[in-house]
């Protein structure tokens, strides 16, 4: 069941978020469009909306021939396109922007837009993170760091060392020898949280079912690094935590170190800046980030810090809430208490 009021939302945005979740039809001319449709805007009281094409079109409506939407929209499109061109800079890396441009069939600055839009950074940008990401798998296996690094591509190991606040390659390879990591769980009116801490501060926080779950999860996310359990050390920390579950109010504050590229800590900075009791569109997001609806999306999901970076806050333009990492149902929740407690000055 469609929201009208979400959906009109998302039309008087234009937001081309919502093109694959509906379409309006304006009775005085006969037409439906995509949300995201640049034609002027239609009298609200003209408007009628239908979950896809064929619906449209049954009730007598004919296809806009500006926005075309019973055929892919042009996001769709600029989305295969940057599909094409991360396919092709996974043969050859070494491709110029000019010959990648030229191969995709767009002018380089818009394939530099539209790939940026897609995935928070340029062409070139993308083949130095598919080259680290190569590198971390190859550090545990390697016999040392130059071997796995001229095997990932580098012409060299010394770019390695560059990066602030990162493990140096060598602990890397050794499965994060150097690094140890504190978790404690505790239940919660979500199920159970687990906050896991380094010496710069909570680096994971995540909701469940079940602790094996969590346990198996923070696992995951820090494979390289030593974790342990301590209960008593981080009690403070985890009552902080527990008290903005149960009291949305109580706001925490407690220091963050969050692990991610350049465009996740913008986006999650950007989270952190929205208000208890508020919600932002991804499409908002996307637009004062200079990026993408799905591109934030990403970011959101990929977020290891639930709560305290609030990702719960974003939702979709459409009905629905949209994804988070631990379960809509949570989310829901979240919002609700919220939305319920006293708005912040």
């Amino acid at each position: 069941m469609l929201d009208a009021q979400r959906c009109w939302q998302a039309v008087c945005e234009r937001d081309a978020a919502c093109d694959e979740h509906f379409v309006f039809a304006v009775r005085s001319t006969g037409i439906y469009c995509r949300p995201s449709c640049p034609a002027r805007r239609p009298e609200r009281a003209n408007v009628s909306f239908h979950p896809d094409a064929q619906a449209a079109e049954a009730a007598g409506f004919r296809p806009c021939r500006r926005c075309s939407p019973h055929g892919q929209s042009p996001a769709r499109q600029l989305d295969e396109l940057v599909v094409a061109a991360c396919a092709l800079l996974e043969e050859n890396p070494a491709l110029t922007l000019a010959r990648l441009a030229e191969r995709i069939g767009l002018s380089p600055s818009h394939l530099v837009r539209a790939f940026k839009l897609r995935t928070g950074t340029t062409p070139r940008g993308w083949v130095a993170a598919q080259r680290r990401q190569r590198l971390e798998s190859r550090l545990p296996r390697s016999t040392s760091v130059l071997d796995a690094a001229l095997d990932a591509g580098y012409a060299s190991p010394s770019a390695l060392y560059k990066e602030p606040r990162s493990l140096s390659p060598a602990k890397r390879r050794q499965k994060g020898a150097g690094e140890s990591l504190r978790y404690a769980i505790a239940p919660c009116p979500l199920g159970h949280v687990l906050l896991a801490a380094s010496d710069h501060g909570v680096c994971a926080l995540l909701f469940g079912d079940e602790q094996r779950l969590l346990i198996e999860e923070l696992q995951q996310r820090f494979a390289a690094a030593e974790l342990r359990r301590d209960q008593a050390g981080l009690h403070d920390w985890l009552a902080v935590v527990l008290a903005q579950v149960e009291e949305p109010a109580r706001a925490a504050h407690l220091p963050l170190d969050l692990r991610g590229s350049v465009f996740q800590q913008r986006v999650w900075q950007s989270l952190r800046a929205i208000p208890r009791g508020q919600t932002r569109r991804y499409g908002e997001l996307a637009e004062q980030l200079d990026s993408h609806p799905r591109a934030i999306a990403r970011a959101c999901a990929s977020n290891p810090v639930g709560l305290l970076v609030p990702c719960h806050r974003v939702v979709s333009a459409g009905a629905s809430l949209g994804g988070y990492r631990w379960g809509v149902e949570r989310k829901a929740r979240l919002l609700r208490d919220e939305q319920q407690t006293p708005a912040e000055d």
